[in-house]
């Protein structure tokens, strides 16, 4: 039978419940336990499909297709589980579910409210997404007294009590702030925090106290008497230079042996022996490149995530520090080429809309004349696609239907069906919402013998990606490009949509129309990634040489 932790957050939101979530995972699987994640979400949204990067950071996406938090990035990246619909509930997602119930006279007519009805949604939703795990790690979004999270927050306190307290515990992730003023340490928002959760009805049994500094003991004991939490359960949640220290750093403190003592399990100790390892290599690279990035939302680094994690991860494996370059997509028409010097290689993200557009495609052009290793993603793909039309090809008006629905020469077009792994086959046209009707989830894409793709993934046949798009190569082109120097480098299983291409007069440049940073780990990396930063390691040295 699973046993549940519940993970809250107090004082302000961004404390890191994702990570401290996911570490924990990490450290619990090291101890040879079966875990699994899920993440309750107070918004609205029915997913995070249709809002801003701005607002919400990276849309996450799962190998069944679903678009969740960018928390479910950290707990796979961490615990090398595979999420799925079932790993993140919204409160849209919940209320929704209960008012179809409603319509149909599941509920028999009786007035639909939020308790039973809404906390019951969620308290089946938890116990159905267990998969059978030993421990099930839910981290609930926000903070403790936000008026969005009270449903979230009473239905586990009802959980806590249905389920027992020998198999559910409460772990509170809070601020310990440093006043610099005043050179000290307040406890002060934290027992606030612990009080607004406790007059709902939930004694935490763990308290992660996030903070610059270890908390003196003298602190600690203080927050334990105030908030009735064991002064050893009362655990500092230091600031670290990189994420990937902080499983050490949580067992160091006991955190995981609290969490075994009180479940009572009989587990060996943990063996973190990897997770050191990733932590030495990244913190003692060969060598150093500098990646260009030309993004639309570098501002916001939350926006590309798992991008950024994936490229920290290939450098781990190569051994090689990743600099990455942010460079705004929008500012590149108002810049000479002097913007791209001392590059080792180029990269281009995803992203929609029309901004910034062009300044991608020079951006291509530049790294396709100039020999520079490219990376192309999704978007990335899709202006490479443009840039050598138009350029190599001579169709001058060459774009995609997405930004110019009228143009004479659409390469990138809005796909209308595509076939499914399962067989059966998805339609769409250009009345569809927005959200739900992109080409999303993990497919079989065939690579191309002999081809720069198939070396990176290891001489593979077939691999399998995460999608988030809408718009694809417009085979109309096919033979035109291929006639002109470009290759097609990987395919879908019915071969009837291009997913990988390459440039067969340039030493690494490759497109993909997927997003290979969704199934990148630190201990292991992505196939891709390790062959893109090697491609501009061997750049550099050529260049240096």
């Amino acid at each position: 039978m699973s046993r549940f932790i519940f993970i809250t957050g107090g004082v302000v939101s961004s404390l890191g419940k994702g990570i401290a979530s996911a570490s924990l995972g990490a450290i619990l699987q090291a101890r040879g336990l079966s875990i699994n994640m899920i993440k309750l979400d107070p918004y609205i949204n029915v997913d995070p499909g249709t809002m801003s990067p701005f607002q919400h950071g990276e849309v996450y996406v799962t190998d069944d297709g679903a678009e969740t938090d960018l928390d479910l990035g950290h707990y796979e990246r961490f615990a090398a589980i595979k999420s799925s619909r079932s790993s993140n509930y919204t409160t849209g997602r919940i209320y929704e579910s209960v008012i179809a119930k409603e319509r149909r006279g599941d509920y028999l007519g009786a007035t639909v409210q939020v308790i039973p009805h809404i906390t019951d949604e969620i308290k089946n939703a938890v116990l159905n997404s267990t998969n059978d795990a030993d421990i099930v790690l839910v981290e609930i979004g926000g903070t403790v007294g936000d008026i969005e999270s009270l449903p979230f927050m009473e239905s586990i306190r009802q959980l806590g009590v249905e389920l027992g307290h020998d198999q559910a515990m409460f772990i509170h992730l809070t601020l310990v702030p440093y006043i610099p003023s005043a050179g000290e340490i307040k406890t002060k928002p934290t027992q606030h925090s612990v009080k607004e959760l406790r007059t709902i009805g939930i004694q935490p049994d763990i308290l992660l106290c996030r903070a610059d500094r270890l908390i003196p003991d003298d602190e600690r004991k203080k927050i334990s008497l105030f908030t009735n939490v064991s002064l050893d359960s009362v655990i500092s949640a230091v600031d670290v230079d990189h994420i990937y220290k902080v499983p050490r750093e949580l067992h160091e403190q006991g955190l995981d042996e609290i969490v075994v003592k009180k479940f009572g399990l009989d587990v060996p100790p943990a063996d973190l022996s990897d997770w050191d390892e990733v932590v030495h290599s990244l913190l003692n690279p060969e060598h150093e490149v500098n990646i260009g990035f030309v993004g639309k939302y570098i501002e916001h680094t939350d926006a590309y995530k798992s991008l950024n994690e994936a490229l920290v991860h290939a450098g781990i494996h190569v051994h090689t520090k990743v600099n990455l370059i942010k460079i705004d997509a929008d500012n590149i028409e108002n810049h000479e080429d002097t913007i791209f010097e001392g590059l080792d290689a180029i990269l281009v993200p995803g992203g929609f809309g029309s901004r910034g557009v062009e300044g991608k495609i020079r951006a291509v052009n530049y790294a396709r004349t100039q020999k520079i290793p490219y990376l192309g993603i999704c978007l990335g793909m899709q202006v490479a696609v443009i840039e050598y039309a138009r350029n190599v090809l001579g169709l001058s008006k060459a774009h995609s239907t997405e930004f110019n629905p009228k143009t004479p020469e659409p390469v990138i077009g809005l796909i209308t069906e595509w076939k499914n792994k399962d067989g059966s086959i998805e339609v769409r046209d250009e009345a569809s919402d927005l959200g739900g009707s992109m080409r999303l989830g993990a497919q079989i894409c065939k690579l191309v013998p002999g081809t720069l793709a198939q070396k990176a993934y290891d001489g593979a046949e077939q691999i399998n990606e995460r999608h988030r798009h809408r718009f694809e190569f417009n085979n109309n082109y096919l033979d035109a490009l291929q006639n002109a120097g470009m290759v097609i480098s990987g395919v879908s299983l019915d071969n009837e949509l291009v997913e990988m291409i390459e440039i067969s007069d340039h030493p690494w440049f490759v497109a993909c129309q997927f997003h290979p940073e969704f199934t990148s780990q630190p201990r292991v990396g992505h196939p891709l990634f390790n062959s893109f930063v090697t491609a501009a390691l061997n750049h550099q040295q050529e260049k240096n040489s």
